[in-house]
């Protein structure tokens, strides 16, 4: 899949750990990276290190959890992909107890957000290559020793799988881009570091491509700098996205397990809208 992977042969993998599900793994043998080649939805709360080129490595006797793409079932219109997007955005009960609603619960649609040359994220009509996108907005109060924690799930339908795959190359292009962003006044992403990898790389085999972001995130709201994760992956033409955004005395471990698990949830119900089935 060289579309995607061409412009990171020089960027290496300082994020040696980033959480990836049950057994991912950040790396290869060597320690060094995959990557790909801007649009996606950044880790906005709702309006009122480096090392050597990278190298390819495969996940032995992986056991793949990546169903067969059924194209029949793929949307072709903006209503069936609307349609989609209902049965796959999770709520906060995906979560757990402690997770509820923000305000506003969903962003609006027909919108998308594009990070600009000055590493600031606008927004601007949907673009061709997207069908139907929404993110809904969650949170856990600030108690028990803990400040306000943000998480956002997104989801996105393209046409096909190509289009969702080169949406997965533009988010690491964007980290390669700009390691500091501008979500909105008073609201910032610092020293950004991204690692990608294709189904069966890296210990993969749960999902086409997978991306995943991280770094901290600084607000005049919640203060900073705090612990902050992203995490999309890819089935078919569909990709699902968990962003958490920690706070002051809330462990990252816990952080890492809610998006794990948010992200888990909504490309489990990725496949089965979409997957062929067994047998």
């Amino acid at each position: 899949m060289t579309r995607r992977y061409v412009a990171l042969r020089a960027y290496g993998c300082a994020a040696a750990s980033l959480f990836f599900m049950a057994g991912m793994a950040g790396c290869t043998a060597d320690g060094t990276a995959k990557g790909g080649a801007t649009g996606r939805t950044p880790a906005t709360s709702p309006a009122p290190s480096t090392g050597a080129p990278s190298a390819s490595a495969t996940a032995p006797s992986a056991v793949s959890l990546v169903p067969e793409l059924d194209e029949s079932k793929q949307p072709r219109t903006a209503a069936e992909a609307r349609d989609l997007l209902a049965r796959i955005l999770i709520t906060e009960e995906a979560f757990g107890p402690d997770v509820v609603r923000g305000t506003p619960f969903e962003s609006s649609s027909g919108r998308w957000p594009v990070l600009d040359e000055r590493c600031v994220w606008q927004t601007a009509d949907l673009p061709p290559d997207v069908l139907a996108t929404n993110t809904r907005y969650f949170l856990i109060p600030a108690g028990n020793g803990h400040g306000r924690v943000r998480l956002n799930a997104t989801v996105t339908v393209h046409h096909d799988r190509a289009e969702s795959g080169w949406e997965t190359a533009r988010a690491m292009e964007e980290v390669l881009r700009c390691p500091d962003q501008k979500l909105r006044e008073g609201e910032d992403l610092q020293g950004l570091l991204g690692n990608a990898v294709y189904q069966g790389e890296q210990m993969n085999n749960w999902s086409e491509d997978a991306f995943s972001e991280m770094g901290k995130y600084v607000s005049d709201t919640d203060g900073g700098p705090h612990t902050y994760f992203w995490y999309q992956a890819q089935f078919g033409p569909v990709t699902v996205a968990i962003t958490g955004k920690g706070a002051e005395g809330f462990k990252t471990e816990t952080l890492t397990q809610l998006v794990v698990q948010g992200n888990s949830h909504m490309l489990a119900q990725a496949k089965k809208a979409l997957g062929k089935a067994a047998g």
